[in-house]
């Protein structure tokens, strides 16, 4: 996902000259080849993500179109009065890019997890928040940032994440995805995890379930007519995200679902207020922490026996 971000920031860069890359010492292989094209739009705040979201906002005030990209655990939390009082109140055209959705940084503990950013970033004012499946969701997600004038909050995955889309994937603004549609079980999922979310829809295919799974990009504004569809249909949904579910996607289902009158009975699968346990490999800390596709599947099925 991270040679998505770069490389559609740019194909922006090429095209706009105010188009310019921050960093806070998050630097990659990517971003030196940004550098090479374009050594005089990009700025290394170092440890200083405050500094960099607070500068950001002072170029945005006189035109520039700054996308600032660091570790999203730093960016949310450490960055999170700056994020309110000097993009989000002003309602200035800066682009915030979260590295290391969920869990990504799996080798390095709950420090660096990013597993509350939707929760505590959704209260904000005027921003709005993509968190992407895919590579080309990322590609789709940097362009819809760009083409949109206020503050963008993008949450990136950074573990080789499987595409589900290919070039004719055609991306709705605020709309989610179908990308399975049944009769018996219905799921939403947020961000990277589809993986492993769609794996084990494939494994209640294979029992015979028909399942609809719906993947939603836009956290906020959320697809309340997405929600309000799966109502109509079905007595219960399951939601699936890399984060917390309390204020995460689990919470934004209740909150609709309780909002409109719809009925529902919301199972949301993700940290249940607490901070995820083990280290090791992206694949290994899911599945400690029951968020891998077998998991899931177990999670859903033990459910649909209550």
């Amino acid at each position: 996902m991270n040679s998505a971000y770069i490389g559609k920031l740019m194909e922006l860069a090429e095209a706009d000259g105010d188009v310019l890359h921050l960093l806070a010492d998050s630097g990659t292989g990517y971003d030196e080849m940004f550098r090479r094209n374009f050594p005089d739009r990009i700025f290394n705040f170092g440890i200083g993500e405050e500094n960099m979201v607070a500068a950001a906002a002072g170029m945005a005030s006189v035109g520039k179109k700054p996308f600032v990209f660091t570790a999203g655990a730093f960016l949310a939390y450490r960055s999170f009065e700056f994020i309110r009082d000097d993009v989000c109140f002003q309602n200035l055209n800066v682009k915030i890019a979260g590295m290391g959705s969920g869990l990504s940084w799996s080798s390095l503990g709950p420090t660096h997890h990013t597993t509350e950013d939707v929760a505590v970033l959704r209260t904000i004012p005027n921003l709005r928040i993509l968190s992407p499946a895919t590579p080309e969701q990322v590609r789709c997600c940097v362009q819809d940032a760009y083409e949109y004038d206020g503050p963008v909050y993008i949450r990136i995955g950074m573990n080789h994440e499987k595409e589900f889309f290919d070039k004719s994937y055609e991306y709705q603004p605020y709309k989610n995805d179908v990308l399975m549609d049944g009769d018996d079980i219905a799921v939403i999922s947020t961000g990277s995890i589809l993986e492993e979310v769609f794996a084990a829809c494939e494994n209640l295919k294979k029992d015979g379930f028909g399942v609809r799974l719906s993947n939603a990009v836009s956290v906020k504004p959320f697809d309340e007519g997405d929600v309000t569809e799966i109502s109509s249909r079905f007595d219960k949904v399951f939601t699936v995200e890399e984060h917390n579910v309390y204020g995460g996607l689990g919470g934004i289902v209740s909150e609709i679902n309780s909002f409109k009158g719809l009925g529902m009975k919301v199972i949301p699968i993700g940290l249940a207020d607490a901070f995820a346990t083990g280290y090791g490999t992206h694949k290994n800390v899911r599945k400690e922490n029951r968020l891998d596709a077998e998991s899931i599947y177990y999670i859903i099925k033990e459910a649909l026996k209550k």
